[in-house]
């Protein structure tokens, strides 16, 4: 690590307007509206009949109720007014009947789809089932409700909330689908709504709302990894319908994704441990589904200097009662991006199907992705005693145009549900993932504050061929008053990758007046086998409930199997072996004073791969356990009604590698330590009808707790801001019915790029605005333009920092977009 500078302080950032922009968020734009839990229905009553205990809410709130007690599928392909409230519904009726009394002088009404199945309409529109332009309304995402807050099906994801931004709930691995409510944890879902919405082309763009989290490189990089919590998290640890080796490997195009679900902290025992270890949080990609109403929609797209796109979106519903349906999303972009000598393209195509009948259900995903960026840039190390020269202007490229990364994937996921009784659901999945990448870059080092830089040229190819299953059991059982909702669970991911690389000419160049750099001409190599990881797990959680789930506990286990075999690229024999596992518990709390507040805890671990010590120290050739990081969390949730807002504080330690002196030989040893302790502060709703809220702050205070002879105890850990802020609002202009107007401001203080904390990037600010406006088009379908400005004011600055490397934030960018239904 880089030392010997005299020791810096960050600028101390304006807390108060910052502190006053996120309290002000904070205030409830109506009063605290109680919620209620579905109530199961009894053994002693009518058959099709359900007690429902369902007050006054929101009427997307409402209608998930009802569909969660009963099972049935309910859908409301149309815009649903968000100034309506439902009405009261209970006492044992049917689900017809339950339906009546909530959409009572509402101007709803619902016909039947199917034996359990209902489809809302809206009779003011005169049995239009698509409604546009109703003022002050929001489009919700087109979803089967069913099981949408049981925790025996994963099938179906969480109806939107108000607002349609963000989801009620999301799925928390080994413990299934939870709303928000009864999530002991912090996370949160963004809806395909908001992926439209914001024109948001990956995950990058959509977690651009979280105040969580970072990008970890740099714009125009092609890749998507994440610090979470202060932590990185790597773009090869993003989950597929919660299953790990699957979503494309370096970047995910956001077409096909109905939900992106990012729950921070470490969680071995709701996921396993990962293939990168990534302990920050866990992203889950939730397909798109066929809805209840057919689907045929068309966007084009336009992003500066100049790359067009176009996607369509198909599905279809078939089969008795529609049981059955198909869903295509198919993407072509490409063209030159904002920043010079960038060019980007990408494809891809993915069919999600399903058919969900009782007891069985079914789901499979299938899909292609390539892409290719000319241009690409990349982050840069700054040697050690040199201060960060000021970043470049924005939409600079200080990499040769040459420069390129490629890369193809093939992925398919298949998932079963079985109903064996009424309170005991076994699951399934297997899936499988092939990804070839080239690459052909230099690496800079830049060396003085004039923004000289030296680097080296590399030609690379790697490939990655994964196979993963999953088996489990859910079920709910009763003693006495506690009810335990049981879950099992088994996951086996086997991984093989391969790498070889071709080193070329050095070169030098400067940040701010590139030069003219020769292509070297380097051959591509054909990559060869280099690791083969095996990981296993079983795990079990049992959640003890009383008083209605007004207190929850949840204990829980997973044993984890890691096993590396690791082979020379160059002679293809094996050059080490590591086999070990480790025992992750978990326990976590939910405690509801009112039913529209949660007061939640947990303890739960993240697992790395450990190691095997190299020659040259005393322990040479010990075989080090899974490196085990620790998180304690608690928070409290409250939902207003239209409005949740959620407070957390949370304290993650992370162990690493040090060496201790000794004679002859050093040891190598697991004792070093970084520690991040944060406050989280994040709202997602409606502030008031028409008015939309979405983000937050967060405060970390990462350390370096324990380092090698102590020199560096006790000073900021490299890459972890004190601040982080993403606050975003729209705004539905009444004076023009269809027409919105949106806005977000991203914060990020100074940080620090060596463990010596010598050397810093100053703080930033971005500035996004925009606006869209849905209008009837000639088929009578909704017609959606879209206008976005990011980084409206063009600010310059290193934007990531990734263990010491930087990158440079994105310049400003235009976004147009037209989105025609059919």
């Amino acid at each position: 690590m880089p030392s010997g500078l005299k020791k810096t302080r960050p600028a101390r950032p304006r807390l108060a307007g910052l502190l006053g922009v996120v309290a002000l968020s904070a205030l409830p734009g109506a009063s605290a509206q109680a919620q209620s839990a579905p109530v199961a229905p009894s053994q002693a009553q009518p058959p099709g009949t359900y007690h429902f205990n369902i007050p006054a809410k929101s009427l997307a709130a409402a209608i998930a109720d009802v569909g969660a007690v009963s099972g049935w599928r309910i859908a409301y392909p149309f815009t649903l007014p968000s100034d309506v409230t439902s009405r009261p519904v209970e006492g044992l009726m049917t689900p017809q009947q339950a339906m009546a009394r909530l959409l009572a002088g509402t101007g709803l009404g619902y016909r039947m789809s199917g034996r359990q199945s209902i489809v809302l309409t809206d009779m003011r529109q005169e049995g239009n089932s698509v409604a546009v332009n109703v003022p002050g309304a929001l489009t919700l995402d087109t979803i089967d409700v069913q099981g949408a807050s049981n925790p025996l099906s994963t099938m179906t994801p969480m109806p939107a909330y108000a607002g349609g931004q963000v989801a009620t709930g999301g799925a928390v691995g080994l413990l299934g689908n939870r709303s928000v409510m009864d999530t002991p944890f912090n996370q949160t879902s963004y809806t395909s709504k908001t992926i439209q919405d914001q024109q948001a082309r990956t995950i990058t763009d959509v977690l651009a709302n979280d105040p969580s989290v970072r990008q970890a490189t740099s714009a125009g990089g092609a890749t998507d990894p994440f610090y979470i919590r202060g932590f990185y998290v790597s773009n090869n640890d993003i989950a597929l319908n919660g299953l790990y080796g699957i979503a494309p490997f370096t970047t995910v195009s956001t077409d096909f994704v109905e939900r992106v679900e990012v729950l921070k902290g470490p969680s071995a025992l709701l996921n396993g441990m990962p293939l990168g270890g990534s302990i920050g949080g866990t992203i889950n990609l939730v397909p798109k589904r066929a809805g209840a109403e057919p689907l045929t929609q068309f966007t084009t797209s336009y992003v500066s200097r100049g790359q067009f796109g176009e996607h369509v979106d198909v599905a279809r519903r078939f089969g008795p009662d529609n049981a059955c349906g198909a869903r295509f999303n198919g993407t072509y972009t490409a063209g030159n991006t904002p920043i010079d000598d960038n060019k980007d393209r990408i494809g891809a195509a993915v069919l999600g199907l399903d058919c969900r009948s009782n007891p069985v259900r079914f789901s499979a995903d299938f899909g292609y992705q390539t892409r290719t960026t000319d241009g690409v840039t990349r982050f840069v190390l700054v040697a050690p005693g040199v201060q960060v020269p000021a970043a470049p202007k924005a939409s600079a490229n200080f990499m040769p145009p040459w420069n390129s990364l490629e890369n193809s994937d093939v992925f398919g996921l298949i998932q079963a549900e079985a109903n064996l009784t009424k309170d005991w659901t076994a699951y399934g999945a297997f899936g499988a993932h092939s990804v070839n990448q080239h690459l052909y870059y230099v690496q800079p080092t830049i060396i003085n504050l004039r923004g000289d830089f030296t680097g080296y040229t590399l030609s690379g190819s790697q490939f990655e061929r994964n196979v993963t299953a999953e088996a489990g059991l859910r079920g709910a059982v009763d003693t006495g008053p506690i009810n335990h909702a049981l879950d099992f669970n088994a996951t086996d991911l086997q991984s093989i990758f391969g790498d070889q690389y071709i080193d070329g000419p050095k070169i030098s160049s400067n940040i701010y007046t590139p030069a003219a750099l020769a292509y070297p001409g380097i051959a591509s190599p054909d990559p060869l086998k280099a690791s083969d990881t095996r990981l296993s797990s079983l795990g079990v959680a049992d959640t003890l409930s009383i008083l209605e789930k007004r207190i929850q506990v949840t204990l829980g286990v997973r044993r984890q199997e890691v096993g590396v075999d690791s082979f020379s690229t160059t002679t293809g024999a094996e050059t080490s072996s590591y086999d070990k596992g480790a025992w992750s518990p978990a326990f976590t709390f939910v405690i509801k004073p009112w039913q529209n507040v949660s007061l939640y805890g947990n303890y739960i671990q993240g697992l790395q791969e450990g190691a095997v010590v190299p020659a040259g120290y005393t322990n040479a050739g010990s075989v080090l356990p899974p490196y085990i990081s620790r998180q304690l969390e608690a928070g409290v949730k409250v939902d207003w009604g239209t409005l949740t807002t959620t407070l957390s504080a949370f304290q993650i330690t992370q162990p690493n590698l040090i060496t201790a002196a000794g004679t002859p030989l050093p040891t190598e040893s697991l004792n070093g330590q970084q520690r991040n302790r944060g406050i989280e502060l994040e709202n997602f709703g409606e502030l008031t009808t028409g008015v939309r809220l979405l983000g937050g702050i967060t405060f970390i205070d990462g350390r370096q707790t324990e380092t090698q002879a102590r020199t560096d105890n006790g000073k900021k850990a490299i890459g972890v801001p004190d601040i982080q802020l993403n606050l975003g609002a729209e705004w539905d202009a009444p004076f023009v019915k269809g027409f919105t107007v949106t806005g977000r401001m991203i914060y990020t203080s100074s940080e620090y790029v060596d463990a010596s904390n010598t050397q810093i990037l100053p703080d930033w600010t971005r500035i996004d605005l925009g606006a869209r406006y849905t209008f009837t088009g000639p088929w009578n379908k909704p017609v959606t333009v879209r206008f976005d400005v990011q980084n409206i004011l063009d600010k310059s600055y290193w934007g990531t920092n990734y263990l010491g490397y930087i990158g440079l934030g994105a310049p400003r960018t235009f976004l147009l977009s037209t989105t025609m239904n059919f």
